[in-house]
């Protein structure tokens, strides 16, 4: 997938994903790699930006698997954001969409 691409969408997964449940770093990069090829080393950057734009607030839970997990928490600006990504999304698809159509009827 074209990196511009990936980078254009990433902040609307990761958002969606936490407000669908709170959950740990490496939960969001499995998360998040359905969808788009990602690394640890892109989504940790994000998650820091995204918490000091206050768009998550983070807790700690103890892990039966080693030391406590950082959880991401959606807070109320970021679901704001969210919805506002997912609709500047959903018109930037359709606009596209519209105009590759018309491109391939103007051809036959």
């Amino acid at each position: 997938m074209n990196v511009q691409f990936k980078k254009g969408v990433l902040e609307l997964i990761v958002l969606e994903s936490v407000r669908q449940r709170d959950m740990y770093g490496y939960e969001l990069v499995e998360e998040v790699s359905r969808v788009v090829d990602v690394n640890e080393g892109t989504i940790y950057p994000l998650l820091k930006r995204m918490t000091n734009e206050r768009y998550f607030e983070t807790y700690l839970r103890e892990s039966s698997e080693g030391p406590p997990r950082k959880y991401y928490h959606i807070t109320a600006a970021g679901i704001l954001y969210r919805d506002s990504l997912e609709k500047d999304w959903n018109e930037f698809s359709r606009k596209v969409s519209a105009f590759l159509e018309e491109q391939r009827r103007e051809e036959r």
